[in-house]
Parts: structure tokens; sequence; C-alpha cells
């Protein structure tokens, strides 16, 4: 009976293992197959709108054949006193081919960012005032070696010398009663209730977005701008006519150091933008003059060219840019 058990369990076994050797192993799926598509680009940003308005001028510029301060001035827009200056080049500025000059100091780039101001429900505006707090993220303060550390006291610290404690004698009507302050009438000083007055500050908006331009002379505009040949706009007009100031600003330089513009004029608005005034007869503004809007700064002219006509130019960052979307429609 025991060899009829034994048989039988090595046929059940030669049965199981001739039936693991026919079945074929089982497929391996990808669960994750691959897209015939592109993977999208990462962490794309889109350029910033505001990226075609950073300045473009450069930190520094080599002098080249030709150049003069006036005319290096005119290209990038900077007042050739201020380059001067900053490049410790004293009058008459003589320069040299292949020297250096730096633009650091000129251009806005790392300015300080100045707090915001913003305006409450109540109208009055609150700026932020920088702070710096010892052991949260300010500048630390050293501590001398050795040197003892005191806990931090207030300002002031009020010293209460009288009334003098007096002990009373236990009751009801002495616990209820309601501690009294007095104070001496030569030691008592009435509180100022009235709150500080707060005047709001004045923001104002970017000062390149406000210039309110006018034209400089009266006449017809014979030549329009050209980028390539004529950086400006040509009215003409007659010998003497007045010629005024399109905007607002400072003037920086008035003389006939650049070929090709006579006696000129140049007034810096603000940081961004120059007007140029040239071909003129008379020069009546001086360097370093502030003038209004329509304030006569010269006279009209023919002063290096063929004909009498005001050579009116406006530069952004040193590069011209057409007047006529300046100018208010005539």
């Amino acid at each position: 009976m025991r060899l009829k058990l034994i048989g039988l369990l090595v046929l059940l076994t030669v049965f199981l293992l001739s039936a693991c050797e026919s079945n074929p192993p089982a497929p391996v799926i990808e669960r994750a197959p691959k897209s015939s598509k592109p993977a999208p680009p990462i962490n794309k940003v889109p350029a910033s709108k505001s990226a075609a308005s950073k300045d473009w001028r450069p930190d520094s510029y080599t002098v080249k054949k030709g150049d003069t301060l006036f005319s290096i001035g005119l290209e990038f827009g900077y007042d050739y006193k201020e380059i001067a200056a900053s490049n410790n080049i004293a009058a008459p500025y003589p320069l040299h081919i292949g020297q250096k000059l730096s633009f650091t100091s000129l251009n806005a780039k790392g300015t300080e960012v100045k707090p915001v101001a913003t305006q409450n429900e109540d109208g009055v505006v609150i700026t932020p005032i920088k702070t710096e707090t010892a052991g949260t993220g300010g500048t630390p303060i050293a501590t001398p070696t050795g040197a003892e550390t005191k806990p931090i006291q207030s300002a002031v610290t009020p010293i209460l010398n009288e009334p003098k404690a007096i002990r009373e004698a236990y009751s009801l009507e002495a616990l209820n009663r309601k501690p009294v302050l007095v104070a001496k009438p030569s030691e008592f000083k009435p509180m100022d209730t009235k709150p500080a007055e707060v005047k709001p500050t004045e923001v104002k908006p970017a000062e390149d977005e406000n210039l309110n331009w006018a034209w400089p002379t009266q006449g017809k505009v014979i030549a329009g701008f050209n980028e390539a040949n004529n950086k400006g706009v040509d009215i003409s007009g007659s010998t003497g006519q007045s010629v005024n100031a399109a905007a607002g600003g400072k003037v920086i330089y008035t003389g006939s150091d650049l070929r090709g513009y006579g006696k000129l004029v140049i007034i810096k608005h603000s940081k961004t933008f120059l007007s140029v005034y040239a071909h003129n007869s008379k020069i009546i503004a001086k360097e370093g003059q502030t003038v209004s809007t329509g304030q006569k700064i010269a006279e009209m002219g023919n002063t290096d060219t063929n004909a009498v006509k005001l050579h009116f130019e406006i530069r952004r960052q040193g590069k011209s840019v057409d007047p006529a979307k300046y100018l208010p429609q005539n």
C-alpha cells in the first residue's frame, strides 16, 4: 500500500513539472509608452513687455577716430560734462583713440529700489520704512569678548516716588475699592490727545511719461524723419525767427562743436530724453540754464547748412526717434 502511495506522488510531481515547462512566460507590458509628440519645454517664461524699454547703453565706450566728448554725449544721451567728471577729464576735454570711457555712474543700472507709497481708505499715504532688528535677519551686532550682556531696557523707565503706600486694615470695603493714583499738581501735565497731522506725500508718476511736447517753432515741415538720412525733422522759416524749448528741462550744451549741426542747443528733459535744435543764427540759452516749455532758446538761421531752417531731433537714450510721434498734431 505504501508503495502505491509513493508511486502516485512521483507521478503527480512529474505531471506538475511538465505543466510548468509547457506554459510560456508572461509578456512584459510597458505601462508608460513613450509619446510621439515632443515634451513641452520646462519653465518657459514669456519675454517681458518691458524688456524693450530697458536701457541699452553699455557701461563703457572706447573712443574711435573722429569722436569728441560732445558727439559721444549726444550719441548716448548724456551730458558731456557728466562724462568728463566721471572719467576725470578736464576742459578742453581732450580724447585719444582707444581711450576707454566709463558710463557706469551715469547709467540707471543698479539703482536702489525705493519703497512704494500706498494710500489707505482715509486718503493717508503710507510709505514703508526700512528697519533693521538685531537677531532677526538684519546685520548682527558685534559684542566685545568678555563684555557683560545686559537686557535691553525701554528708553523711558517710569519712576514712582509718591504717593507712598499706606497699610490699611483688611475690610470688604477696602477690597472692592478702586485704586486711585495721585500726582502733585506741579508734576501733572495734560496729554495732548490731538493726533499728529499726517500730510499725504505727493506720488508723482514717471517723469518720462509726462513730458508735454510742443512744436519748437512755426513753419512747414520740409523734411521728415528718416533713421538713415535724417535723424529729425526740418522746419522752414526766416532768419531770426524764435526757436523755443519743446519741453521743460536743462540746457546741457550750446555751441558749434558738432559738425553738420551749426550753432546747436541740446536740452536734457529727463534721464531718457534729449532734444536737439540745430542751424541757429543766434543762441540765447546758456549751458546749465533751466528752461520751460515754449521758452525762447535761440533764433533760426542757416549755420552749417544751405537754407534757413530748424533741424529738430528727439533722442531717447541717445537714439533718434520720430518727433512726429511725440509732437502734437497741427
